[in-house]
């Protein structure tokens, strides 16, 4: 089954299995949002890569209240329940199906932002899109990506594995969540965070570094350098 129609299928229930599946997830979007240099009220300009039922998108826009976020994703359902989801702000969010991994980047952004959705590309494609994201980007705009990272080796691999499962069986995950994030687990292709960083500076970031790292988790990015 292709990532798109593993997430056309888990659409309905994914924004209520998204925080027993992902252990910390308010610290991994409060370290999403620290350190954007932008005014609350500024009008940034937002593409959210991956962006499926628009979470993501929703925690942005909270911060930043006159934002406007383009949402893109190659899941027609996911998209569905995001358009439903900003339903009440015609005009502030707009929606494009498409794979992002194929397909150039809409440009003129301020911000760049993605959770939970690069690591499902290979490593070609990751170091691809962020050269795209690289020239997506206005001069001086930011790119921050929240997502899974590979261990440095197999027994830190291992104990990253260990922890997760602990993890969201404490948080009440039930054997059908499990069953559900493990069908789209097949599809992960996890790399390491240092091979991510290094890839980001070989695309032309400046300033990259990681924000929050806890265990399988991360969240990292970078600048695009403001030419004077």
């Amino acid at each position: 089954m292709s990532v798109g129609a593993l997430f056309d299928e888990a659409a309905g229930g994914y924004d209520g299995a998204r925080r027993r599946l992902v252990p910390g997830l308010d610290a991994l979007y409060a370290a999403l949002l620290e350190g954007l240099p932008f005014g609350e009220d500024e009008p940034v300009r937002v593409l959210d890569l991956g962006a499926g039922t628009g979470l993501l998108s929703a925690v942005i826009a909270g911060r930043f209240p006159r934002a406007k976020v383009t949402l893109v994703d190659l899941s027609v359902e996911m998209l569905r329940v995001a358009r439903r989801r900003f339903a009440h702000e015609p005009g502030r969010f707009e929606f494009r199906v498409m794979d992002f991994a194929r397909k150039d980047l809409p440009a003129g952004y301020d911000l760049v932002a993605s959770a939970l959705s690069i690591h499902h590309l290979t490593d070609g494609d990751k170091r691809e899109t962020f050269e795209k994201v690289h020239g997506s980007l206005v001069e001086g705009g930011h790119f921050v990506n929240m997502d899974q990272v590979l261990g440095g080796t197999p027994q830190e691999e291992a104990r990253y594995e260990e922890w997760w499962l602990r993890r969201v069986r404490e948080a009440g995950a039930s054997e059908e969540d499990l069953a559900a994030a493990f069908r789209r687990m097949r599809a992960d292709k996890n790399a390491t965070l240092a091979d991510q960083l290094r890839w980001l500076k070989d695309a032309g970031f400046e300033g990259v570094r990681c924000r929050h790292e806890d265990h399988r988790f991360a969240v990292y990015g970078g600048r695009k350098k403001a030419e004077y």
